[in-house]
């Protein structure tokens, strides 16, 4: 670390041990003591938006509190690395990467270590994969080093169950102070055992999926599993750990999901926020039947918008949202997947690739043929309410694929990227006149920064390339 970025990061933590000695009071100056010290063209929005909240006292004010409410031991450690280490100082360094590189460079990066999983749930290709495959303690510990000499110091498992490897995570936790760690779980595998690891490396952070109510849960995952999640959540709460939602919805879950019951539900286990993602009909084996319908999707729209503006819970939804990150986030942009099998990806959802991390370095990766077709034509659509080449440009993917030569990584069954737009190609022809509807909305409260284009959501370096590959203030699938 350079000597003045060692400075920066010992200001910082400072200023976050003098929050901590008394939240409520030391709150309000804050911001001033961040801007003493951070750089104006460092997380801009995001620092506009914490002076906001603070200011209004509003519902993200008191999302605020309540992680002051969480183990002390933990809240310290996680919050000096997840805003230092992870935000503050890793994307100018980033960016720097991304400059120096004429790549993708990730701000997180998800790995699978393992297949296994210990539930089938209908619509998880995971399900299918078996317990065979593993990225080894020595596999994860290499792509965590060389991710963190570009900058990255944000890892998420997914799988697979993770926690099938608990031992293995929480030594990486030990090992990578630095960084922060999520987990996508079903939380099956959660003890007070492992709440006490939790405890005592304090970066680890689950995110456990949950879909609507008992009987929704139950239907697809199982019976039983709602009862587990809930005492994972319990388990959890009282012992003052942080932890989120995982949310698939469908067609079929829907309109449990869409409910601010169910989000108070959520607020009241104690999850701090829930991630929202689109059905997938990723898999030979997954039906397009479960995705949801343009009716389904705009509710969703609307209804996160609403609850962001009430509930003290950090909301993201990842097809929805796609319009505060400049479009797709995939093929390293802001994120990447290594498989099981060390299939590096660009995408959780896109089973395609060129390269095994076994065989290649991690920047070695971000350069290869089909990273590169994602840096250099992204976004896909200008209306960032259809950010995907798979489920909103569907046409895209096949070409993507066929450009680069890659392959299909499924761990069971190859599928085409033909077979996967025949299950697509309906659903994003029913979507594009919804999303342009929202879109081109005036009383819409997004309206005015759409008409940015290209800038909107974007980062100096995305910027920076569009002028470089001429192809600034247009995009490749405007239909």
């Amino acid at each position: 670390m350079a000597l003045t970025q060692a400075a920066e990061r010992a200001a910082l933590n400072k200023i976050i041990d003098y929050l901590e000695e008394d939240p409520e009071k030391n709150i309000d100056t804050i911001m001033t003591l961040v801007d003493k010290f951070v750089p104006e063209h460092v997380l801009p929005s995001q620092r506009r938006a914490f002076d906001t909240a603070i200011r209004e006292r509003n519902n993200w004010y008191r999302l605020m509190m309540r992680i002051f409410d969480l183990n002390p031991e933990v809240r310290t450690k996680l919050l000096k690395t997840l805003i230092v280490d992870c935000s503050v100082l890793a994307w100018p360094y980033q960016e720097k990467m991304r400059e120096k590189h004429q790549c993708n460079i990730p701000y997180a990066i998800l790995l699978d270590p393992t297949s296994a999983c210990n539930l089938r749930c209908t619509g998880c290709w995971a399900a299918e994969y078996g317990h065979a495959l593993n990225l080894s303690f020595e596999d994860i510990d290499s792509i965590i080093c060389q991710g963190k000499e570009l900058g990255c110091h944000i890892y998420i498992y997914t799988g697979g169950e993770p926690l099938v490897r608990k031992d293995d995570l929480i030594r990486l936790c030990e090992k990578h102070q630095d960084c922060a760690f999520l987990c996508f779980t079903n939380a099956t595998l959660i003890d007070e055992a492992f709440c006490q690891e939790m405890i005592r490396v304090g970066n680890f952070v689950p995110a456990i999926s949950a879909e609507g109510d008992e009987g929704t849960t139950d239907a697809r995952r199982g019976k039983g599993t709602y009862a587990k999640i809930e005492r994972a959540m319990d388990l959890l709460r009282e012992n003052g750990l942080p932890f989120g939602i995982s949310c698939c919805w469908t067609r079929e879950n829907a309109d449990a999901v869409a409910t601010e019951a169910n989000m108070d539900w959520m607020i009241e286990k104690g999850a701090l926020f829930c991630w929202y993602f689109h059905y997938m009909p990723v898999g030979a084996s997954s039906p397009a039947s479960l995705m949801p319908t343009p009716e389904q999707r705009e509710r969703m729209y609307h209804f996160v918008r609403d609850m962001r503006s009430k509930k003290e819970l950090f909301t993201m939804d990842f097809q929805n949202d796609g319009e505060f990150v400049g479009g797709c986030i995939a093929g390293g942009r802001r994120y990447l997947h290594i498989n099981a099998a060390g299939d590096v990806e660009p995408c959780v959802f896109i089973h395609y690739s060129n390269v095994n991390i076994h065989d290649v370095t991690l920047l070695e990766a971000l350069k290869s043929p089909l990273f590169m077709k994602y840096y250099e034509n992204q976004p896909f659509n200008d209306n960032h309410l259809r950010p995907c080449p798979m489920l909103e440009n569907p046409y895209e993917l096949g070409r993507l694929v066929a450009e680069s030569g890659a392959h299909g990584t499924d761990l069971v069954e190859p599928e085409t990227p033909e077979d996967l737009r025949r299950k697509t190609v309906a659903g994003a022809a029913a979507w594009a006149p919804v999303a342009e509807k929202i879109w081109n909305d005036e009383n819409d409260p997004m309206h005015a920064k759409r008409l940015e284009g290209m800038k909107q959501g974007m980062a100096e370096t995305d910027l920076e390339k569009f002028e470089r590959l001429g192809h600034f203030g247009d995009c490749q699938n405007k239909k």
